[in-house]
Parts: structure tokens; C-alpha cells; sequence
């Protein structure tokens, strides 16, 4: 609301209620303030809560047993591959491709159309004979070639058909194990025990790989051959060439085991870092800036139990593999002992750092894991709770600003009115005096003479 300020008082009226509502505001300036250190401590809770979820993310990788795999393979052959865990043999392996595994695979002699009936006896079933003597019933629908095709394709079967067309408008039923090895072969009839399209023909038996290993014959149900050497396991591709030999080669891959070390203690570090900065208590007297959060307890309960994560809970420390803390409470990697230890009992170092069969077995990685994801989990994490109270504050705190902008705005109205009634009444005051004056000069003077 606007008024022409002081034409009869002569005082800057405007001026004075811009001054009183300047007083007025600064209940809602407090209120703003506030709400500015809110939002500067969501965003810093955010940010916390997002590298702390990307330490949670960095430490499962070394908390998983598969993935501590401190050695390194190469193969003479690019059809054959090997994985190794932290208890394999190192040096050199040979061994000889005797076989590949293979599907049981048959074809049927007698080919049909679509819609023919092509199971004898009750047509709806069809027995699939394994040959470990095992029977299965299979649902053949009404018997047809189509239906029986189906029956056989359905989940659980153990067995996979397929139809060849030929130029005269029949299919042709084969048949395939969906396993390899010498117990996928099997059989197929009808209920009262007939064949089917005449019997079958076997296109593949189905067979064990096999290698050699310095004398030892080896089998496996599918190309890979697990624990052939203590912690290694072999594959074959298909391709691999029968009756050649293949050398392989095992050696510690200590730099990568360090390196990912390393990268967590790093990370661990850098957290704790961000933490002490955040909350970070400048007293008075000292060059020390106060964080965002300074003091804020649930922040540092989070930064102590991460550094408390290098201590195991039977009492021993990490000092031997590498890992302690420095006077700034910060965690510090001996790089030369980690390798001591990786050299000496690389499955105890593997222990130490994975997660084990209980909370108190449980390795450093896993222990690190587990304080990043409770502080970070999205549902009920530390950082999401203390998020989402600030949150609640901050909404809290905007309702309170809003609805003083609408008090505001009622008191400077009011100020306006009342300074403008003030004018007008003086005003008329005015006019009365200059009237008055008028009139008492009007008036005739008389002389005593």
C-alpha cells in the first residue's frame, strides 16, 4: 500500500515504516537463518551419506571370499580359461584335452505334420526314460506332433525339442538333453511303451569331458572341472581342439590384492576426512573453522566405528597385515607387510579381510560394509534418518516463514493506515488553525483613546 509520506506532519513517514517493520522482520530473519543452516546441513548429509554409500558399494567387493583371488592365469590356449581362489597352487600346470562334454541329442525316423497324432497308446503321455533308470511322465496334450512338441518344451522336462522342416511340408522331431554329460542320454516313448515316428536315432551320446592331468584322467559333466588343483577350476570352450595339451601358468597377483587394499583404506580415509571436516568445532581463541555439523554426535559415532573397524572382535589387531592407525586417527597401509603375509598364508589374509560365518569371525571389509551400509542404508540409515528430520524441520520452517510473510504484510498495512490517518487528522488540524487565525485577524482592533 502506498502513501505520500509527511505533507502535513512534515516527518518521513515512509522512512519510519520501513524502520518499524524492519523491527517486525526480525523474528522471520531469525526464522530465514535457520532455515539456511538446515538446508547447508541436509546438503552436507547428503553428500556424506553418498560417499558413504559408495565405501559400503567399494567394501563388499572385498568382502565376498570369490572375490579375494590373488593370482593371476594365462593359458596356452584361448578355448581354454581357469579361475583360481586365494588357496591356489601356484606354477605351471599341463594337462590333455581328451574330450568335450556333449548334450544326449536324437533324431526321430518317421516325420509328420503338424497336427498328425504321432503317440500310440494314450496319447496324452509320453514317458522320457533317463539313464539312471529315472521315469518322467510328459504331458503330450492331444497326441499331435505339435502338442507333443510343446508337452516336451515345458519347464522342467529335463529335455528340449525342436522340428526340421522338409520339402514336403513334415517335420522332422529332434530332441536334445538341456544338460551335457553321459547321464543327459535318455529315451522317448509313448505310455504303453511303443516308439514314437518310429524310434529314434542318436545324432549325440551324450558324454563326460575328460582330461588328462600328469597321469590322472579326469571327468566332468560339463567343460568345467572344478578343484583340479587345490583352488583352481578349468573350463573348455567349445572349439578347444581334442588331443592337444595345454600349459597353464599360476602366479600370485600380490600387486592387485594390495592395490585393492590400498584403494580401501583410502576410501576409509577420505570419509573420515570429510567427517572430521563437517563437524569440526571452532572454539574461540583458535584458527579452527567450524564444520556445517559441527559437534553432531551421530556423524561422529559414524566416523568412530569406521575407524573402529580395524580392531576384530577376538582382541587381535590388523598390525600384522599391514594396517594401523596413525596419532590423527587416521588408518595408515604397510604395503610391505600385507605382502609378508600374502606370500606366507594368503587364505588367513582372505580371512581377515571377508565376511565369515558369524559377527565376530567377520573380516575387516566386511566389518567396514557393514558400518557404511547401516549409516547409508535408504530405508533406515543413520545419515537417511538424520535426512529425513532435517527435512521435516526445514518444511516446518518454511510454514513458519510463509505464514509471517502473510502477518508482515497485515502489520505494514496497518502502519500505513494508522500513519496515514495520523496526516489526514493533521491536516484538518491544519485548515482549522489556518482558519482560525483567519479569523481572529478578521477580527476589528479598538484603541482605549
Amino acid at each position: 500500500m502506498a502513501f505520500v509520506s509527511g505533507l502535513a506532519s512534515g516527518l518521513d513517514t515512509s522512512t519510519i515504516v520501513s524502520q518499524l517493520m524492519a523491527i517486525e522482520r526480525n523474528s522471520q530473519t531469525l526464522l530465514k537463518t535457520k532455515l539456511s543452516t538446515e538446508q547447508s546441513n541436509v546438503k552436507t548429509l547428503q553428500e556424506l551419506n553418498t560417499k558413504t554409500s559408495s565405501l559400503a558399494t567399494l567394501a563388499e567387493k572385498l568382502s565376498k571370499r570369490d572375490a579375494w583371488n590373488p593370482v593371476t592365469i594365462t593359458s596356452s590356449s584361448e578355448k581354454v580359461t581357469a579361475t583360481g581362489t586365494a588357496s591356489a597352487t601356484t606354477g605351471p600346470i599341463s594337462f590333455t584335452v581328451d574330450r568335450l562334454a556333449a548334450a544326449h541329442s536324437v533324431s526321430f525316423a518317421t516325420t509328420a505334420a503338424m497336427t498328425d497324432v504321432v503317440v500310440g497308446g494314450d496319447p496324452t503321455k509320453v514317458q522320457l526314460t533317463l539313464v539312471d533308470g529315472t521315469v518322467k511322465e510328459i504331458n503330450a496334450g492331444d497326441g499331435s506332433l505339435g502338442q507333443l512338441v510343446g508337452g516336451l518344451n515345458a519347464a522342467g522336462t529335463g529335455v528340449k525339442a525342436g522340428l526340421v522342416k522338409l520339402d514336403d511340408g513334415t517335420y522332422r522331431l529332434r530332441v536334445t538333453s538341456t544338460s551335457t554329460g553321459q547321464e543327459s542320454a535318455f529315451t522317448l516313448a509313448a505310455s504303453d511303451g511303443s516308439t514314437i515316428l518310429g524310434g529314434s536315432t542318436v545324432l549325440a551320446q551324450g558324454q563326460d569331458a575328460q582330461i588328462t592331468v600328469g597321469g590322472d584322467v579326469l571327468t566332468s559333466k560339463s567343460n568345467t572341472f572344478a578343484g583340479v588343483v587345490t583352488g583352481l577350476d578349468i573350463t573348455l570352450q567349445q572349439g578347444v581342439e581334442v588331443g592337444s595339451t595345454v600349459d597353464l601358468s599360476v602366479a600370485q597377483d600380490t600387486d592387485g590384492i594390495v592395490t585393492a587394499v590400498k584403494e580401501l583404506v583410502d576410501a576409509v580415509n577420505a570419509l573420515i576426512g570429510d567427517m572430521d571436516k563437517a563437524t569440526a568445532y571452532g572454539a574461540a581463541g583458535t584458527t579452527t573453522k567450524s564444520g556445517t555439523l559441527a559437534g553432531d554426535s551421530q556423524v561422529r559415532s559414524v566416523r568412530n566405528a569406521l575407524l573402529n573397524a580395524i580392531y576384530p572382535q577376538d582382541g587381535t589387531s590388523m598390525a600384522a597385515l599391514g594396517i594401523e592407525t596413525d596419532r590423527y586417527g587416521k588408518l595408515v597401509l604397510k604395503e610391505d607387510k600385507l605382502r609378508t603375509a600374502l606370500a606366507d598364508d594368503p587364505a588367513a589374509v582372505s580371512a581377515a579381510f571377508t565376511a565369515g560365518a558369524s559377527a565376530t569371525s567377520h573380516g575387516f571389509a566386511e566389518r567396514v560394509r557393514s558400518v557404511a551400509k547401516t549409516a547409508s542404508d535408504p530405508v533406515d540409515g543413520t545419515f537417511t534418518s538424520a535426512i529425513k528430520g532435517r527435512t521435516s524441520t526445514i518444511d516446518r520452517l518454511q510454514d513458519n516463514i510463509d505464514a509471517w510473510d502473510l502477518r508482515l504484510e497485515l502489520r505494514e498495512n496497518t502502519l500505513i493506515r494508522q500513519f496515514t490517518a495520523m496526516e489526514t487528522a493533521l491536516s484538518r488540524l491544519n485548515s482549522q488553525s489556518t482558519w482560525l487565525a483567519g479569523q481572529i485577524s478578521s477580527l476589528p482592533s479598538y484603541s482605549d483613546s
